[in-house]
């Protein structure tokens, strides 16, 4: 446990207290409490559920839903304060294997409470920047609660953007894959899980940052609203790109099966084009080898020589007779020459 208080009229966080300390720090509501606890373990989630329910009395059932995990994000109205459950998410090796951490909490008047079991990246930035500077703590209890949701939105980006490389990096691969490849397709569809994942994570937060920021809860000031806005609306913008990376994915799909066609088109041509090459040939050569007497030029001399030469001359003819129909030796064609713009008058 981690306890930030701020003292009216400082300018400096005190830190150090300890569970005895918290009703008398309570007590005083010009006082700002933040108190930070994790459940790395069986005995810190025991310890944390004492403080929650004898010192806080915060209802129970809000308490067993603090020390489970993997809970629906959501936001519960009380009396004197609100509880809240929000998720912040992290890539474990790459954008299709990002996971989530649950952040539970709880704002009063004067006070804010954070459970987490997993470590925070937003926790540690908000706590180093209340040590620098208690500007956050000066403003209330409801501006320190709304910095911890932005710095846990905006961790947010990077997962956005490793999807936004991820998937132009696969475009590439996709273009250019000589023959179906099995490996990028289950990367594809890796993707395109992760992706309807974080669309489903950020849509249903989106909601508990909507109820937070539309003066529902009398514990966040009419003048601060707007921050919680400014939280929303980044959560919108990610909510809205994941959307779009799946519609992105979802065209890999078909990126993906339109350059195996063609790639297989382009095979069957080609058998097509030496099949259409073999068969006059095979012909020729059936003909001339049916065991009648008499048959032209079948005892002349040089009778072997014309017959191959009749039968290149076919082929060769053949071949430039695709090639300008365009079905072989297909030739890029170049883009259009620009228009010169007329110069206005």
């Amino acid at each position: 446990m981690e306890v930030f208080v701020y003292r009216q009229g400082s300018d400096e966080i005190e830190e150090g207290f300890t569970k005895e300390d918290l009703p008398m720090l309570l007590a005083d509501e010009s006082n700002v409490v933040w108190v930070d606890l994790q459940g790395e373990t069986f005995e810190k989630a025991n310890e944390a559920k004492d403080i929650l329910l004898n010192v806080f009395h915060f209802h129970h059932l809000t308490v067993e839903d603090c020390l489970e995990t993997r809970n629906q994000p959501k936001v519960e109205a009380f009396p004197d304060y609100f509880y809240f459950i929000v998720h912040g998410v992290k890539n474990e090796t790459n954008s299709a294997n990002f996971v989530t951490k649950e952040l539970d909490g709880y704002l009063g008047k004067n006070f804010v409470v954070t459970y987490h079991v997993e470590r925070f990246r937003s926790i540690k930035k908000v706590k180093s920047q209340i040590r620098a500077n208690s500007f956050a703590c000066r403003r209330g209890a409801a501006y320190l609660l709304h910095q911890i949701l932005d710095q846990l939105v905006d961790l947010y980006m990077p997962v956005v953007d490793d999807f936004d490389r991820t998937i132009n990096v696969l475009e590439d691969r996709v273009f250019r894959m000589n023959r179906s490849n099995n490996l990028i397709l289950e990367e594809i569809m890796d993707l395109r899980r992760a992706v309807a994942r974080l669309k489903r994570i950020t849509s249903r937060q989106l909601d508990v940052l909507y109820r937070l920021s539309n003066g529902e809860f009398p514990q966040i000031p009419q003048n601060l609203l707007p921050f919680y806005r400014d939280v929303y609306d980044h959560l919108l913008r990610i909510s809205d790109l994941s959307e779009t990376y799946r519609d992105l994915v979802s065209g890999l799909f078909d990126i993906h099966f339109s350059v195996t066609a063609s790639k297989t088109n382009d095979v069957m041509k080609l058998l097509a084009v030496f099949s259409a090459i073999m068969l006059p040939l095979s012909l020729v050569a059936g003909i001339y080898g049916m065991n009648f007497d008499n048959m032209p030029e079948l005892h002349t001399p040089h009778g072997y020589y014309l017959t191959l030469g009749f039968m290149v001359l076919i082929a060769i003819t053949l071949l430039f007779y695709f090639w300008r129909k365009g079905w072989i030796f297909e030739r890029e064609d170049k883009p259009p020459e620009p228009i010169a713009e007329k110069e206005e008058i």
